[in-house]
């Protein structure tokens, strides 16, 4: 029966992303297990690409095949590999898997399989269970059976995404696995994708974006996405703080200089934008640059020619400019702060980053990649979120955004280690070590905050019957939720419906990865 279900649906026409979805689904069902996990190898890390039954941080964390045993164990085994319930490796799942109340954290029973496409090792499928002796023999035999299926879904996604004209976006090269990728950006909220299929489409032009955003989205992530993207992918993009940028020395680092141009000028030197030639250069913080050097930097992007400091000659470059700030430039326009024309030049196509608090569970998946990096850094066996941490976080408005949620992460992961906590356990995060407070939050979010509950009669027209039953049904569920403590059965019986029915409902109003606890 496994087989067929994922020949159904490896011949069925469905997007590549349900595809892969569903293809880990079938296997949990199958194989009675509590969460799988296809994962793909990238450079030394293995990054989870589809997750059935893991929560959902557990997508955000980079996998470093070194520092994980078993990951390293089925990396290098061409069959099935088994790890018994007293197997003494730790499994990187630890904390990771959905659980009924009263279940364990710790994985008792796992095993797993590497695939091979095309002959090369693309990565690997993972199964575990908080039950011991769910995987026998059979289940082992089983494994080894589909794992055909399994590679050949994953290779007829990478030819869905070559024909579609994906190009596989490369990590930096030089950045060690086991660090923060400058490269990567993670999430798969609308607004991101949205955003994403935008800059895909506007990085095959030569059109000059303007990133705007808040402190802290990640502009330079995704400035670095518009270079990879584009044709000038081959040739390097160079990084300018413009905030940084002294006025006395600004037209040498933009432009280069001669030897003997200004005192301590010993050599001839070459600015960013020689540096960026037939590539890209990114203005970060544009609207800090001071007056003066906007007018030189105008004129270089309208005649395509640069001058050293102390030179006669003109110097032809071929560059493409993508520039960012957290200004409102139109302001600054405004009130004579930076000149109209650069902006108007700068602004050819402008793009908004959306902040943190806009996409959703991202916050958990970014929350779980932090959350590796730190368990990495401070060689602790696993770090998770509770469930109230997970609400805790969803909750707040992140006016710091991805920066200062990474700083929350690592600062609690520290805290817990210094309040007792040891290295060989799992560690969990309470809201209390997070220590987010109501001074961080928007002022629009308080004031909604302070406002009194709607009546009934008060619903917005502009909500469907559908939709007026499903938030009234959240609503009850989270009440629920709060008054059992986040005990799931008790909170079926407070609503007089049967548990497993209630736990559907809430899958179905998306309860379940949002702000309740889990099961």
């Amino acid at each position: 029966m496994l087989l067929e279900t994922l020949l159904a649906d490896l011949t069925a026409e469905l997007p590549s992303a349900v595809r892969l979805q569903r293809l880990t689904g079938t296997i949990r069902t199958h194989f009675y297990c509590g969460a799988v996990c296809l994962l793909r190898l990238q450079d030394e890390a293995l990054v989870p690409v589809a997750a059935d039954g893991l929560v959902h941080e557990a997508l955000g964390r980079r996998f470093v095949v070194s520092q994980h045993p078993r990951l390293a164990a089925i990396v290098a085994s061409r069959g099935t590999v088994t790890f018994p319930p007293d197997s003494p490796l730790p499994d990187p799942y630890d904390g990771l898997v959905e659980q009924h109340p009263g279940e364990p954290l710790h994985v008792h029973d796992c095993m797993g399989i590497s695939l091979r496409v095309e002959g090369e090792l693309w990565g690997v499928l993972t199964l575990d269970a908080l039950k011991p002796g769910v995987f026998d023999l059979n289940a082992h035999d089983a494994l080894q059976r589909c794992t055909r299926l399994v590679a050949a879904a994953v290779r007829m996604t990478r030819l869905e995404q070559e024909i579609r004209g994906l190009r596989q976006v490369r990590h930096d090269t030089g950045t060690p696995a086991n660090c923060h990728d400058e490269g990567e950006i993670l999430g798969q909220s609308a607004p991101l994708k949205r955003l994403l299929e935008e800059l895909d489409v506007v990085a095959d032009s030569e059109l000059p974006v303007l990133l705007t955003g808040e402190t802290g989205v990640g502009k330079e992530l995704f400035a670095r996405r518009l270079h990879q993207r584009s044709p000038r992918h081959g040739a390097p993009v160079i990084h300018v703080n413009c905030a940084a940028l002294p006025e006395s020395l600004a037209e040498s680092e933009l432009f280069g200089h001669v030897k003997g141009a200004f005192s301590g000028a010993d050599a001839a030197r070459p600015g960013r934008f020689e540096a960026a030639n037939s590539g890209t250069l990114f203005l970060d913080e544009v609207g800090e640059m001071p007056l003066a050097i906007q007018a030189k930097l105008l004129r270089a992007l309208q005649n395509g020619e640069i001058q050293r400091l102390g030179e006669d000659k003109p110097r032809r470059v071929d560059i493409r400019i993508i520039a960012a700030t957290n200004r409102r430039l139109r302001d600054s326009v405004r009130d004579g702060h930076f000149r109209a024309d650069l902006y108007h030049r700068l602004s050819v196509y402008p793009v908004r980053i959306p902040p943190l608090r806009e996409r959703g569970h991202d916050i958990l998946v970014l929350a779980g990649h932090f959350l590796e990096l730190n368990r990495s850094r401070l060689g602790v066996r696993s770090l998770r979120l509770s469930e109230q941490a997970e609400v805790a976080l969803c909750d707040y408005s992140w006016p710091g955004n991805v920066r200062e949620l990474e700083h929350v992460v690592s600062r609690a992961a520290i805290k817990a280690l210094s309040r007792g906590a040891t290295r060989n356990e799992i560690i969990t995060l309470e809201p209390e070590l997070l220590d987010l407070s109501h001074p961080g939050l928007a002022p629009a979010m308080l004031e909604r905050a302070a406002r009194p509950a709607p009546r009934v009669n008060e619903t917005p027209p502009t909500l469907s019957l559908q939709e007026s039953v499903a938030r009234a049904q959240r609503r009850a569920i989270r009440q629920a939720l709060e008054a059992t403590r986040g005990n799931w059965a008790a909170a079926a019986r407070l609503l007089r419906v049967d548990s497993s029915n209630l736990h559907k409902l809430a899958r179905r109003l998306e309860l379940k990865d949002d702000k309740s606890p889990r099961k």
